[in-house]
C-alpha cells in the first residue's frame, strides 16, 4: 500500500518536472514583441534604425507621383493654369457625373453655390461665376478638391486624381455656360441656335 502511494508521488512529481521543463523551454518571442513606432531607434539591427532601408533597385509602381502638374496641380511650384492630360468630351461627361455625386450638396447643379444643404443652413461657398473664380487658374480647382479649402474638407480619399481633374474641366465648362457669347459658337452650329430660337418664339 505504501509503496503503491510512494510511486504515485514519484509519478507526480516527475509529471511536474517534466511540465517545468516544457515551461522553461517556451519562447515568447512571437507573443512579447518589441512595438516600434515610425523611425524609433531600436538595438536589434546594427544600424540602429528599426524601419528597414528599401531594398536596392526597388521600383515604385502606382505610388511615385513624380508627375508634380497631374498630382499637385502645380508646376516649378506655382497653381498651373492647364490640364495634365487633354480633355475629350468623355472627360467631360466623366467630370460631370462626379461633380453631380461629390460638389452638388454644396455648389449645386449650375456651380451657383446654392446646393441642397445650403438651403439648409450649411455656409455657402463661392459660386464658380464670380470674377476671381472665371480667372482662377485649373490647379486651383484640382487643389481644393485635394486638399481641402474653408469649410469644405479634402476629397483626396473619394476622388482620384484624374477625375479631379476631369472634376475642373467640368467646372470650366458650367463658368463657360453662363459666360458664354453667340460669338463663342462655332459657325457650323450657329444655324442651330437661330432654328432653337425661332422654334422658342413660336
Amino acid at each position: 500500500m505504501k509503496s503503491n502511494r510512494a510511486f504515485g508521488m514519484l509519478k507526480l512529481a516527475a509529471s511536474l518536472a517534466g511540465v517545468a521543463m516544457l515551461l522553461s523551454g517556451c519562447r515568447l518571442d512571437m507573443h512579447v514583441q518589441p512595438k516600434y513606432l515610425p523611425y524609433e531607434p531600436t538595438d536589434f539591427f546594427g544600424d540602429g534604425r528599426s524601419e528597414r532601408p528599401v531594398i536596392t533597385g526597388t521600383v515604385a509602381r502606382g505610388h511615385l507621383h513624380d508627375d508634380e502638374l497631374f498630382y499637385t496641380g502645380q508646376e516649378n511650384g506655382a497653381v498651373a493654369d492647364k490640364f495634365p492630360f487633354p480633355i475629350t468630351k468623355a472627360d467631360i461627361e466623366r467630370g460631370r457625373q462626379r461633380y453631380n455625386i461629390y460638389c452638388t450638396p454644396c455648389h449645386d447643379y449650375t456651380g451657383n453655390g446654392q446646393g441642397m444643404i445650403v438651403q439648409r443652413g450649411f455656409p455657402p461657398p463661392p459660386s464658380f461665376h464670380i470674377q476671381r473664380l472665371r480667372e482662377a487658374p485649373a490647379g486651383h480647382f484640382y487643389e481644393v478638391i485635394t486638399n481641402g479649402y474653408g469649410v469644405m474638407f479634402s476629397y483626396a480619399a473619394r476622388v482620384e486624381p484624374a477625375d479631379r481633374w476631369r472634376i475642373a474641366a467640368y467646372i470650366r465648362a458650367l463658368q463657360l455656360s453662363e459666360h458664354a457669347a453667340v460669338s463663342d459658337v462655332p459657325d457650323t452650329d450657329r444655324s442651330k441656335l437661330s432654328q432653337s430660337n425661332a422654334g422658342n418664339k413660336e
